[in-house]
């Protein structure tokens, strides 16, 4: 893994643990959860629970910074494995962590994501923030206004 991609996850996981028990910990875990769901869809239930008992932990403690820093080193691990598993995890990952950055520093306990998709020419869009979207395709059917498309 080159210096690069070792910085981010390292960076990421220090703004993820640093939302641990903070008003910005849902929006934070949800979106972690949807990079590791890209790369490993079987690993969100596990990851999920794994997070929520880590945030617990930092709750709990009697010196949050301590645990924050172990769990630092832990999600750095599991960050820079994802990088090397799915390169397309970068971008967001960054943003996530430009976004928390941005939002401890002025004392904001909430950010924004935003998402803006765009369909041309009798395109179709499906959009997701936060998790994964399945869709079927059903052969046309008589009768059907939507040529057969269905999300689930």
């Amino acid at each position: 893994m080159t210096d690069e991609l070792t910085l981010l996850a390292e960076a990421g996981a220090t703004a993820v643990v640093a939302t641990m028990a903070t008003d910005l910990w849902r929006s934070t875990k949800d979106t972690v959860l949807g990079l590791f769901r890209h790369g490993a869809p079987d690993r969100g239930d596990t990851l999920a629970a794994r997070l929520e008992e880590n945030a617990a932990l930092v709750r709990a403690a009697a010196d949050s910074e301590e645990v924050r820093r172990v769990l630092c080193g832990v999600w750095a691990r599991e960050l820079a494995e994802l990088l090397r598993r799915e390169p397309a995890c970068h971008t967001p990952l960054a943003r996530l962590t430009a976004d928390i950055d941005r939002a401890l520093a002025t004392g904001r306990q909430t950010f924004t994501l935003e998402q803006n998709n765009t369909a041309r020419e009798s395109g179709t869009v499906f959009a997701v923030q936060h998790g994964d979207l399945h869709t079927t395709h059903a052969p046309d059917r008589p009768g059907r206004a939507d040529g057969g498309t269905r999300a689930t």
